[in-house]
């Protein structure tokens, strides 16, 4: 072992996201409230997997408002160079690159730390860290950054692979996860669809150990989630399977961004707007649409009237995730791929940003009053806590069943609607959906859910709140284990 003999004043954790804005952001707020309101120090982990590393990522872990107890540390690249010729289809090299980073490097970052962490707290996609901690005697804890009704979902999986023959898409009948609201087959998440793919494989070996964690740390609070957290609270042995205790710490979203000169315009611009009147449209750190999605998006924006700021990158025919390695990097002109003339004669109704604008300020604004988005949990939370009614645009991954809960269950957010034989949303039905979100009363009845959940968020995370206090029963735990070292 190389962890020194003296004993830390403070407790140490050590965080490990996967990459990835939507896994890094949750994990790294997680860390900073550890360290600025438990005192604690955390180093967190950061897989190196891309050259350059995306502006997104540098912007939010290199900041100078990282608190001081806070260390950032990248685990060492790895050559993967002569296996990546091997990645079975439907795989991506990230998910090879993540796994040969963890089993080469793990260990030896772990034991290179100046002090041995209490625990370590992991996404679901770094479950290798289970076995490499188990020899370490180093507790492990799952942060699930996604809802859970997927996590509902996810421990329920083993279980619906024995008993379930053919594919889960071609089930007669919604997936019923007990304790859960049913779940349509054509919601569920593109990694189950194809049970003989690589891909359901990498998935169903992650989410089956997830019982192997000490604890699962679940980004969400009561008030949005009752019915699935009520379901895990009450079975301690969820469908027959040990279920770790489950935490609901959320949401934990960015607070504050650093905003770019170039950035600013878009604030002053808002400033000038009425309150609730602007539509933002964003599809998250990867999300990219068709060219011919793109041009019926456009007009569609155009012939509603809204005010709107629309984030654009250029359209990918091939991957709704074609901008997930590049957050932030885009630097081709939106006049090049948007229909002609539409920059200019939307202009003063709409304001058009390349590729990455800062969220959180926008959403944060009052003149916004609506969101257009892929409907990625990050983008979720963070419209839920500035009160911010939401249109659904789901691309990839579980977005889909994010897009139903928000709409169905929760009761902010408007679908639209793809007609039969059609592969792109047509722009009458964006026009009519936009439409009825910022200026009709049907907007007006979800405008006024999201609001409520807004200081729901808010009482949730303060002194006292569930969340708050979700999160203080680990830490309680954590310090003891730490002072009786």
């Amino acid at each position: 072992m190389a962890w020194a003999d003296e004993e830390s004043t403070k407790p140490h954790i050590a965080v490990l996201p996967s990459p990835g804005m939507g896994h890094i952001i949750p994990l790294f707020q997680l860390a900073k409230r550890l360290v600025t309101h438990h005192r604690f120090r955390v180093s967190f982990l950061v897989v190196t997997t891309a050259d350059p590393i995306p502006a997104a990522q540098t912007n939010l872990l290199r900041s100078t408002a990282v608190p001081s107890d806070l260390h950032v540390i990248d685990l060492p690249p790895v050559d993967v160079s002569d296996i990546l010729a091997d990645v079975p289809p439907g795989l991506t090299p990230l998910c090879v690159m993540v796994e040969h980073s963890l089993q080469t490097n793990l260990r030896s970052v772990l034991l290179g730390l100046s002090t041995r962490p209490t625990a370590l707290v992991i996404d679901l996609f770094c479950t290798q860290a289970f076995d490499i901690c188990g020899e370490l005697s180093i507790p492990v804890y799952s942060f699930f950054t996604a809802s859970t009704v997927l996590m509902s979902f996810s421990l329920y999986l083993p279980t619906l692979d024995r008993e379930t023959e053919g594919e889960f898409v071609d089930l007669p009948e919604p997936v019923q996860v007990p304790g859960c609201r049913p779940i349509r087959t054509e919601d569920l998440l593109d990694q189950v669809r194809i049970r003989k793919s690589d891909e359901y494989k990498w998935y169903f070996l992650h989410v089956s150990r997830l019982p192997k964690a000490a604890g699962i740390f679940s980004n969400t609070w009561m008030d949005f989630e009752p019915v699935p957290l009520l379901a895990l609270k009450e079975n301690p042995f969820f469908l027959n399977i040990p279920t770790p205790p489950v935490h609901p710490i959320g949401p934990l979203v960015k607070e504050e961004e650093p905003i770019a000169e170039s950035d600013k315009e878009i604030l002053t611009w808002l400033d000038k707007q009425k309150p609730d009147s602007v539509l933002f449209v964003a599809l998250g750190s990867g999300g990219t649409l068709s060219s011919k999605q793109l041009t019926e998006l456009a007009f569609g924006l155009e012939h509603s009237r809204q005010h709107f700021i629309l984030v654009a990158r250029t359209p990918n025919d091939a991957s709704a995730m074609g901008a997930f390695y590049s957050a932030g990097d885009n630097e081709d002109d939106p006049k090049d791929y948007l229909p002609e003339g539409f920059v200019k004669r939307t202009e003063g109704v709409g304001l058009v940003v390349n590729s990455w604008a800062p969220q959180v300020a926008i959403l944060s604004h009052a003149s916004t009053g609506g969101f257009l988005s892929h409907c990625g949990w990050n983008s979720t939370l963070e419209s839920m806590v500035h009160g911010v009614p939401m249109i659904t645009w789901p691309l990839y991954a579980e977005q889909r069943m994010n897009a139903t809960q928000l709409a169905e269950e929760v009761g902010v957010a408007m679908k639209t609607a793809l007609e039969p034989g059609n592969e792109v949303v047509r722009r009458e039905e964006i026009e009519r959906v936009v439409r009825m979100v910022m200026d009709g009363e049907e907007g007006k009845a979800i405008r006024q859910r999201a609001k409520e959940l807004r200081d729901s968020a808010r009482i949730a995370l303060e002194s006292g709140g569930s969340s708050c206090d979700s999160l203080a029963r680990v830490v309680k735990a954590w310090k003891l284990e730490h002072d009786t070292k």
